[in-house]
C-alpha cells in the first residue's frame, strides 16, 4: 500500500489549495479514504472522510463549509479542496486508509505541509 500526498504550500489567509493523494497497492475503490492533519504541538486530527463510492462525506466542525473532500476512483486519487484558509489550518496534512485483512491496519502517506500566513 502506498499513499502519496501533494499540493501543499504557503498561502495567504483567505486563499485556496487543493491537496491530492495518489494511492496504489490496494483496491482503492473499495475503501473509505480520510484526510488528517497535525499542527505543531498538537495531536493528529481527522479533517474529513469519504466513502468508497464517494457518496458519503463527513467533516470536522472546524472545516465545514470551507473544505471539500472528493475522489476519482478511475485515477485512484482522493482530493481535499481547501478554501477560505485560516492561519489555524496550518499543519501537515496526511492521507489515510484503513484496511482489514485478518487484522485492521492504518496506512499513511508521508504528509504535505500547508502553511497559511500573510
Amino acid at each position: 500500500v502506498q499513499l502519496v500526498e501533494s499540493g501543499g504550500g504557503l498561502v495567504q489567509p483567505g486563499g485556496s489549495l487543493r491537496l491530492s493523494c495518489g494511492a496504489s497497492g490496494f483496491t482503492f475503490s473499495s475503501y473509505f479514504m480520510r484526510w488528517y492533519r497535525q499542527a505543531p504541538g498538537k495531536e493528529r486530527e481527522l479533517v474529513a472522510y469519504i466513502s468508497s463510492g464517494g457518496g458519503s462525506t463527513n467533516y470536522a466542525d472546524s472545516v465545514k463549509g470551507r473544505f471539500t473532500i472528493s475522489r476519482d476512483n478511475t485515477k485512484n486519487t482522493v482530493y481535499l479542496q481547501m478554501d477560505n484558509l485560516k492561519p489555524e489550518d496550518t499543519a501537515v496534512y496526511y492521507c489515510n486508509t484503513r484496511i482489514t485483512i485478518v487484522r485492521t491496519r492504518d496506512y499513511w502517506g508521508q504528509g504535505t505541509q500547508v502553511t497559511v500566513s500573510s
